[in-house]
């Protein structure tokens, strides 16, 4: 017997799992019916969850974070806590910038290249030493941590929902974008923008979007959260062969997904991209990785690295709010769900950026092979020492 599951998402191209598990038939070899809700922003996506119209939801990764410090809710206050039961893709976010913008960072003088993150920095906060505003799609969100992180208080950020972020950088209401795809390549495409930067470029190993649900879901409802975890699971497994990333692109591209040309979202799931309109494709590796790498396992780590950015932003303890953070990141659910299809690692935690190349580590059964992991700047996060 089929059994409906509701759940939200906004059109970005890293919403792919939840869209393949429908239509590839996974979610039917759970005898799930899935339905899915598009939204227009994230406030929206996070009102649909809050209010119980879907049982779960594609979200940014810190949302969840921010939730369990009593930030980011609605009103601008806390809301009912939601938990991360799995990670549904790794960066994906791209750095663009405004045509006037990119001729300003060329006059500077400072050589950078699409990927050096530094040389980047450098040529960008020249180019407006005055300060610079710069849209994300949400606060509490990762583009906006990688953006504090690497650039630091020099600029102010602005949220704009990714669907309008073409026309926001066109109209200049800003001057340069933080965006998941294919928002950043549809701005290159209408020529309003040159993108500069991919996210992985400033942590190699971004956790990007999650599987969230309302605290408590996932406990009361055991066998529909592991049976839409393990859909979602293999969608994110078939998304990861080369073969299937063009059929990929032609059901996201579906007006009632995406509604975007699918060879503007093939670009993202196969690393080439054009950074401008009349520019020539490059290659970006590790631009967007769906499930290679354990990357679908939410670490503790990840919700410990996120919630002491937040926690020194906002004057909060860094160290209660990365044991805070950990409580929601549900590794547990992961292995209780996932065991028998997915190799799952030792442990829950582990050094984040401390990983110059793949790296085999213990896991349950067999061995796992972790993707390179490292910072721009070459820093480490452990939490063990702030926990």
């Amino acid at each position: 017997m089929m059994q409906v599951v509701d759940v939200g998402f906004m059109p970005l191209v890293d919403a792919a799992p939840l869209i393949v598990a429908r239509e590839m038939g996974f979610a039917a070899r759970e005898r799930l019916d899935l339905r899915l809700h598009r939204a227009a922003n994230w406030s929206m996506l996070r009102d649909l969850l809050d209010l119980g119209r879907v049982d779960a939801a594609h979200m940014l990764s810190p949302m969840p974070v921010a939730r369990a410090l009593g930030l980011g809710g609605g009103g601008g206050g806390g809301g009912p806590a939601v938990e991360t039961l799995m990670v549904l893709s790794m960066n994906g976010q791209v750095v663009g910038v405004s045509p006037l913008l990119a001729q300003d960072m060329q006059a500077t003088g400072l050589a950078f290249g699409f990927g050096d993150a530094s040389a980047t920095a450098q040529a960008l906060l020249a180019a407006r030493s005055a300060g610079l505003r710069i849209g994300v799609p949400f606060p509490f969100s990762m583009h906006a941590e990688l953006l504090n992180y690497w650039l630091g208080p020099q600029v102010t950020l602005t949220t704009v929902p990714p669907p309008d972020m073409a026309a926001a950088i066109g109209d200049g209401e800003i001057e340069a974008f933080c965006v998941g795809e294919p928002w950043g390549s549809k701005s290159v495409e209408m020529g309003v923008a040159q993108l500069i930067l991919p996210g992985s470029a400033i942590w190699s190993q971004a956790p990007e979007k999650v599987l969230a649900a309302r605290s408590g879901w996932a406990d009361d409802n055991p066998g529909l959260a592991g049976r839409l975890m393990r859909a979602v699971w293999r969608a994110a497994e078939w998304l990861a062969q080369d073969q299937n990333r063009h059929l990929a692109s032609e059901l996201l591209g579906a007006p009632d997904c995406l509604s975007v040309e699918p060879e503007i979202i093939d670009r993202a799931l196969t690393g080439r991209l054009l950074t401008q309109r009349r520019g020539t494709t490059i290659r970006s590796d590790a631009l967007l990785e769906f499930h290679d790498g354990a990357a679908n396992f939410p670490w503790r780590s990840q919700a410990a690295w996120i919630a002491t950015r937040m926690a020194r932003r906002f004057g909060l303890d860094p160290t209660a709010a990365a044991e805070t953070a950990q409580g929601v990141w549900r590794s547990d659910l992961y292995r209780q769900h996932l065991a028998e299809i997915a190799i799952l690692p030792a442990a829950s935690s582990k050094v984040e950026g401390a990983c110059p190349r793949p790296q085999t580590v213990g896991a349950t059964r067999s061995s796992l092979i972790l993707a390179r992991n490292r910072f721009f700047d070459g820093l480490v996060f452990d939490p063990s020492p702030e926990i």
